[in-house]
């Protein structure tokens, strides 16, 4: 219960952080993926994700990022990834933007309680500057009948001599509908810095031979005030084994 207490709190204080976070500039990639709580053992994966991102009024160009990740469960709790993180703009060709280790913490069992937690850590450091980010989120899981519902809840700080040292908030959140394995219809919402888009995605689940198993997801996130992109378009592919 006390444990219980401690999680719920921490969620109504990053809530608030990102109340009050609304009217901060818009920096950075709005859309990501949405996590989920949940570590599966002697689990590993490699990850290819892309996010374009369309001309924005504070950026120059449209700008395409991609993260290639490799991961696995440390135990029953920790699943363990690194990523190495390219963009490529219309100004420019692909370079190689930043490295990444994030560590996913599995609070709680599953079905445990009324909804699933667990917590996200993420330490990016950039490839070309001295400029370091670390991220905490929470995020939490519910199921009910064929639906379930996620929200992640980040908060991060930035620092190094060549950024302003600052914290940043982000909030991700998606409602899915579980048709079947293999094809799952989504509503996602995600807000940032002031920031905010919602729109459609599509998951989806093939297994292989011997337990192997391919994620997949694509979606198109469309802006809702004049800081966020017009649209985003996000697509993952993630090979279990």
């Amino acid at each position: 219960m006390i444990e219980m207490i401690r999680i719920y709190s921490t969620f109504l204080s990053l809530g608030l952080l990102l109340l009050y976070a609304g009217d901060s500039p818009a920096v950075g990639i709005l859309v990501d993926k949405i996590y989920h709580p949940y570590v599966h053992p002697s689990e590993q994966e490699i990850e290819w994700r892309m996010i374009f991102q369309d001309e924005q009024s504070f950026v120059a160009d449209d700008t395409w990022q991609h993260q290639l990740a490799y991961g696995r469960s440390l135990n029953e709790r920790w699943f363990g990834e690194v990523y190495l993180i390219g963009k490529k703009s219309d100004a420019g060709g692909f370079d190689i933007e930043a490295y990444e280790v994030e560590a996913l913490w599995q609070l709680t069992e599953q079905g445990e309680f009324s909804a699933d937690w667990g917590m996200l850590f993420e330490l990016e450091r950039e490839a070309s500057e001295d400029k370091w980010k670390l991220a905490t989120g929470l995020l939490v899981e519910k199921e009910w009948r064929k639906w379930s519902g996620a929200a992640n809840f980040f908060i991060s700080g930035v620092w190094g001599s060549d950024v302003k040292n600052e914290l940043q908030t982000r909030l991700g959140l998606q409602a899915r509908y579980r048709y079947s394995r293999s094809f799952e219809p989504a509503i996602e919402f995600y807000n940032s810095e002031g920031a905010r888009g919602i729109g459609p995605v599509l998951l989806g689940q093939t297994r292989i031979a011997n337990s192997r198993k391919l994620n997949w997801e694509a979606g198109v996130i469309f802006g809702l005030n004049s800081k966020s992109p017009d649209h985003t378009l996000r697509l993952l592919i993630e090979f279990e084994f």
